[in-house]
């Protein structure tokens, strides 16, 4: 009974963990995708924005790793460590369990990146951080292909409320995007019509208006 119990609880601690996780990833996902560098959010000063994005963060590499261990700890399957970080070596759910781990080191890459961006470089920091916008919709289909509860009920309609809220941040995003390319097209516009020489006239123009002042 007592190894019963503590079977599902790792099952149960794996599944929420990886739930809370898939949350948190979708909220620095819309944070991430509609606060610009430099941006702020109704409340908050910019520092503010910048710490919630980071606790957030945080948060969420905390919950991956509880439902990285827990995952490996249920005697349920057999995982492995090995089979955590190296992509589509388990025997158990080959594929969906794969893309977990393709999760996981890009998890782990944008991680040790952070550790080292002063040696690394600001450049070089944020063509790696890149990968941040990777790193959701292969947690997210991780989600939907290993866990069947979540393809059903109220696991579902949460899944379906994150893409949602990820879709719309960047449709916001992209018309917003060509919103002020459009403005800052403008002034470049004026100048151009405002540099353009007047047209001549023509010589059957000038024919014309000569003979009509006749």
């Amino acid at each position: 009974m007592h190894a019963i119990s503590s079977t599902t609880a790792l099952w149960y601690a794996s599944r929420a963990t990886g739930v809370v996780a898939l949350g948190l990833l979708t909220a620095v996902m819309v944070l991430g995708i509609t606060v610009q560098r430099r941006g702020r959010l109704p409340g908050l000063p910019r520092f503010g924005v910048t710490s919630l994005h980071r606790s957030l963060s945080l948060l969420a590499v905390a919950f991956v790793a509880v439902h990285v261990i827990t995952a490996i700890a249920d005697p349920y399957v057999t995982i492995g460590i090995a089979a955590a970080v190296i992509p589509f070596t388990s025997p158990y759910e080959t594929f969906w369990l794969g893309v977990g781990a393709v999760g996981l080191d890009l998890v782990i890459a944008l991680i040790a990146t952070s550790l080292v961006r002063v040696r690394l470089g600001r450049r070089a920091w944020r063509a790696v951080h890149w990968l941040a916008y990777v790193t959701w919709p292969v947690a997210f289909a991780h989600g939907i292909g290993a866990a069947t509860d979540m393809r059903s009920g109220l696991p579902l309609a949460f899944a379906a409320g994150c893409a949602l809220a990820v879709a719309t941040a960047a449709g916001w995003r992209i018309a917003r995007s060509r919103s002020t390319a459009s403005i800052s097209q403008r002034p470049a516009l004026v100048l151009s019509a405002a540099e353009q020489p007047s047209r001549p006239p023509r010589t059957h123009d000038l024919a014309g208006a000569r003979a009509g002042s006749r």
